[in-house]
């Protein structure tokens, strides 16, 4: 994943780029980033905690650098409070807020075709 991220990053400086569908991909990339922008669109503003608990399957390092990639990347704003203890919020920025009607299509998209792929059974 964050090679995919590092070559992207790699031709758009170069000027060899040409294909905006990677860079999407390159941004959303990743099991948790598509869900963590969908709860920081829908909840609006959250702390690590409350992610967490939004997401209790994945690790503590994993939801980090999840974040922190798509803080990198200008999706997600990170506020620090001076306070003790220390506080912290995220929140989407305009560029995240801006890949809220796609993460809602891909969500109605899975809702809809969900019945045409083989489901696992408890048990």
């Amino acid at each position: 994943m964050s090679d995919l991220r590092s070559e992207i990053k790699r031709e758009i400086e170069s000027g060899e780029f040409n294909c905006e569908k990677e860079l999407t991909l390159s941004i959303i990339s990743g099991k948790w980033k598509i869900i963590i922008i969908y709860y920081l669109g829908t909840e609006g503003v959250l702390r690590f905690s409350e992610i967490n608990r939004l997401l209790p399957k994945i690790s503590h390092k994993v939801l980090t650098t999840q974040i922190r990639e798509l803080e990198e990347d200008g999706v997600v704003h990170r506020e620090v409070f001076a306070e003790v203890p220390s506080k912290v919020e995220y929140s989407l920025t305009p560029l995240g807020e801006s890949l809220i009607p796609i993460v809602l299509m891909m969500d109605e998209w899975g809702k809809k075709n969900i019945k045409h792929f083989p489901v696992a059974k408890n048990g």
